[in-house]
């Protein structure tokens, strides 16, 4: 009897310690932030498991240089974008003035090319299709188009596309990005409490700007839903608004500056299925959470639905293609944090990863 207790207690012990040395789950996609250095820019990459975790890839570097110093150097969201295969990845060199075309898969990325942003210090990329927008915030702000050619997947300028933001040179630009459905490119004007949209036509060149007054001051980050509701943060207002955009591209508020009591509300991002919203807020440390109802109205969920913890200072924001996994860059602790995304809008953490650099901008995730 007492060895066939020693022999069970012994399986069992065997059993548990292979159960604590079980391999990590596999990677099912990726994170990317910049590194934004001066001395040379970088994409830094993190593989992502199943269950949200994240590990340390590697360091690509852009072939541009960046400008990073302080936690929010190019005050931007969409410093580095993915097209929606996730095959195309898409970089800033704010210090070069110009932006990068890697390659994205499961061996890493390539870079492909890189090209005059055809303006100074580009902060922002947009893609859709095979159409690029890039928002360039220094001088006199513009924007400027590019096509993807699909022979060697390199980004080659569209002649004649620029354009100019409706704030000139005060308006402190945040952030392009499209409409779900493409017929509409967006911007941002923190300087002059405006937002610009333009018309696109079917060659890529666009009409515009258009220009329409934020609900709230410092109009920042900011997403489509499927319906093409625009979801604006406010970090002057503390808030999130709602807007619907016309046919001719004005904007129809829905929603003006539902406020959470947070500071420094600067990025937006929105689930797939349109239902909530989250913004991080950069001087208190936490996230808030929205719902949006089908007509693009907002109420406010969760003021604190989580924390980053203490002098972590978040900024960027991206949700997994799923909606599952929202990822926030953690600039004062120099990590990339990990939430679970709840059938309910609640967020519990999933890990955090370091190895982000001070200065770093910018999240995309596949």
């Amino acid at each position: 009897m007492k060895k066939q207790a020693i022999g069970f207690f012994l399986r069992m012990g065997l059993a548990l310690v292979a159960a604590t040395q079980l391999p990590a789950q596999p990677a099912i996609g990726d994170v990317y932030t910049l590194s934004n250095q001066s001395t040379g820019n970088a994409v830094v990459a993190f593989h992502r498991a199943a269950n949200g975790a994240l590990t340390f890839a590697g360091t690509y570097p852009t072939g541009g240089s960046g400008m990073g110093t302080g936690n929010d150097p190019l005050g931007s969201q969409g410093a580095v974008a993915l097209d929606r295969g996730g095959r195309l990845l898409f970089a800033v060199n704010a210090g070069s003035n110009d932006v990068s075309a890697f390659a994205a898969g499961r061996d890493g990325l390539e870079l492909l090319n890189v090209v005059s942003s055809r303006g100074t210090m580009p902060v922002s990329v947009a893609v859709r299709g095979d159409l690029v927008y890039v928002l360039n915030a220094g001088g006199t702000p513009n924007v400027a188009g590019f096509t993807i050619d699909h022979r060697g997947n390199q980004l080659v300028p569209l002649p004649g596309s620029e354009r100019v933001l409706s704030g000139g040179a005060a308006a402190k630009p945040a952030e392009v990005s499209f409409s779900r459905d493409g017929d509409f490119l967006m911007v941002t004007e923190k300087g002059t409490q405006t937002i610009d949209t333009y018309l696109v036509g079917d060659r890529g060149y666009l009409t515009g700007p258009i220009s329409n007054h934020s609900s709230g001051a410092t109009p920042f980050g900011f997403e489509f839903t499927h319906r093409d509701v625009a979801i604006v943060s406010e970090a002057g207002a503390s808030a999130l608004s709602s807007y619907r955009v016309s046919e001719n591209g004005d904007l129809q508020p829905i929603s003006g500056s539902v406020t959470n009591g947070q500071g420094a509300v600067c990025w937006a991002v929105v689930t797939n299925d349109g239902r909530f919203a989250y913004t991080i807020n950069a001087a208190t440390a936490t996230i808030s959470s929205y719902r949006v109802s089908p007509a693009g109205v907002l109420s406010l969920l969760n003021a604190v639905a989580a924390s980053t913890g203490a002098g972590s200072v978040p900024t960027d924001a991206a949700l997994s293609p799923d909606s599952r996994y929202l990822y926030v860059r953690a600039g004062g602790a120099g990590q990339v944090q990990g939430f679970r995304v709840g059938v309910d809008g609640s967020l519990t953490a999933a890990g955090a990863a370091g190895g982000v650099p001070a200065g770093s901008q910018g999240l995309a995730v596949r």
